[in-house]
């Protein structure tokens, strides 16, 4: 989990958004890049870019579920356990981190004025190791990706 944590700083470092950090770390994982998908995962961003949105790390960390569980073209099927899945990691995120800081969008949670490099940091952090738990429980290998 170490080298994780430093390639979430390496790449925040280089200026990726948080929803793009967690799918840099599915794909490291595999062994692959998609630069269309990094690029696309910036909508995500800052509650989809206005600060009032859902936290771009919990939607990014649902589509970090999705990137393994879900249908990617016609001859593939989304696995029965995705939307399972992606609620666990929702409930999860609104007790966590909805609770400690009173709500799930990106302006209440950082609207205090705190390092929002750190606060951040801290929940992809989290959200990453929730997700990694959530899959690894359901059978799904992370070095293991769909293929094309």
């Amino acid at each position: 989990m170490l080298e994780n944590t430093m390639r979430m700083f390496e790449l925040a470092e280089k200026g990726y958004y948080c929803s793009q950090i967690l799918l840099s770390l599915a794909l490291d994982s595999c062994g692959r890049t998609n630069p269309d998908l990094i690029r696309t995962m910036a909508g995500l961003a800052h509650g989809a870019g206005f600060g009032a949105g859902t936290c771009g790390a919990l939607t990014g960390g649902c589509c970090l579920l999705a990137f393994y569980s879900a249908k990617g073209s016609d001859t593939e099927e989304e696995t029965e356990l995705f939307m399972g899945m992606r609620q666990q990691l929702t409930e999860w995120f609104i007790e966590s981190v909805g609770e400690q800081y009173g709500g799930v969008d990106c302006e209440t949670i950082v609207g205090d004025g705190a390092d929002k490099q750190i606060r951040c940091g801290q929940i992809v952090g989290a959200v990453y190791a929730k997700a990694r738990d959530i899959l690894t429980r359901n059978g799904f290998d992370m070095s293991i990706c769909k293929q094309d």
